[in-house]
């Protein structure tokens, strides 16, 4: 019999989906194991749809794994809500069993899209917006492995030539790094000597090439004493300076090509107009927001971004409010980051800051306050379809 409405619920995976459909009694109509791949899930579509007039879809992944069934569900005309999986694993707890399978997550994601009407609705991204999303994940991949290589050369500087390693900002310093991929023992500095290692840096076109020379010498005369595994240490420094340097080559491609495509965006110079926004949080941002016409206004992005603190309220202790545990961790990230950086400069988010500095607060309550305050400015510019001025507009008669 064909009924009005059913629930898919969707447990996604890499190498394949469960998919389970239940009435609205509850009751499970359709159960299945289903491929990752486009004929399997046509097929799995195809009869799912002709079980009801009206199909609701909910899944618990949004990414990767499920972007094949989230654009097949799309160019059918059909709208998926996602269901976060924590509360999934709550929900789970409110049904009979303590089994966990695939089939029973899938029913039980069914089952809780079919009693709650709140959840957010996925939207499959612009290519515009996948692109960005593919290459500002990727940037932070490379950026997490030049932090991890760059700690792994100190440490084992630390160990064979510890007035090096403090001679030194490795992570900002690209003359420190071409200097250890040449020479990292002290034996080595000393028999160069300044000048001809001045020479050799400056061949290198590293700038102040004279005063990294110098340091790294004096380094090197303030340690006589060979330490044990030096022969070896110095080898795999010497491959782990080089490494970052390759990186360093990579992440700047990766900006640019960030930055083009990020130009390109109808709202790239409203959102690269307020301070401290540059194209790689600008392009984090149109990541991690998505569709800014999608909040109704800017305490909803906010509440998004985890900056609308929430009651935890009992009987007659009230006006406790603390930080929420659902928002998105990216989105926040950009409007925290983007706050902190705005306030170096003279201006209104300096001011705004050094206020909220002078009532009391700490500087990490300044800048998440500024941050809850530059969500409105940024949404209000997007709404308007202008750019940032520091001076306020004149109003207009209506």
């Amino acid at each position: 019999m064909r009924q009005a409405q059913v629930w898919a619920g969707i447990d996604a995976g890499k190498g394949h989906h469960w998919a389970t459909v239940v009435d609205s009694t509850g009751a499970s109509l359709w159960s299945k194991k289903i491929e990752n791949g486009e004929s399997a899930i046509l097929t799995a579509m195809g009869e799912i749809l002709d079980l009801a007039d009206e199909v609701s879809w909910a899944v618990d992944i949004s990414g990767t794994s499920s972007a094949l069934l989230l654009a097949l569900l799309a160019a059918h005309g059909q709208r998926a809500v996602y269901v976060p999986g924590r509360t999934v694993n709550r929900m789970a707890g409110a049904y009979r069993g303590e089994a966990k399978t695939d089939a029973r997550d899938a029913y039980v994601i069914a089952e809780t899209a079919r009693h709650r009407k709140d959840f957010t609705a996925i939207e499959v991204p612009a290519q515009l917006v996948a692109n960005l999303a593919l290459l500002t994940a990727h940037r932070t991949d490379l950026v997490a492995d030049r932090v991890r290589m760059i700690n792994r050369l100190r440490d084992l500087l630390t160990g064979v030539f510890p007035a090096l390693e403090r001679a030194f900002d490795y992570s900002s310093n690209k003359g420190a790094l071409v200097l250890l991929t040449g020479y990292q023992a002290p034996a080595a500095i000393r028999r160069r000597g300044q000048a001809r290692l001045t020479a050799w840096l400056a061949h290198r076109n590293i700038r102040a090439a004279d005063a990294v020379a110098a340091k790294a010498v004096e380094a090197a005369q303030a340690q006589q004493t060979t330490l044990p595994g030096e022969d070896v240490a110095v080898q795999i420094v010497a491959d782990l300076a080089a490494q970052v340097l390759l990186l360093d080559d990579r992440l700047k491609r990766i900006d640019k090509q960030i930055r083009e495509v990020f130009h390109s965006h109808p709202q790239a110079e409203i959102i690269e107009s307020l301070p401290g926004i540059g194209p790689i949080l600008g392009a984090e941002l149109v990541v991690a927001a998505g569709d800014l016409s999608a909040y109704a206004d800017a305490g909803h992005l906010a509440s998004a971004a985890g900056l609308v603190p929430v009651p935890r309220d009992s009987g007659r202790r009230t006006g406790n409010f603390h930080r929420p545990k659902r928002y998105s961790r990216r989105l926040r990230r950009v409007f925290y980051m983007s706050a902190q950086t705005s306030i170096i400069r003279e201006g209104p988010n300096r001011d705004f800051y050094l206020k909220k500095r002078s009532e009391g607060f700490k500087h990490v309550q300044a800048v998440i306050a500024l941050a809850r305050r530059r969500v409105n400015v940024s949404w209000a510019l997007l709404r308007d379809g202008r750019t940032f001025t520091s001076v306020p507009p004149v109003p207009q008669a209506a």
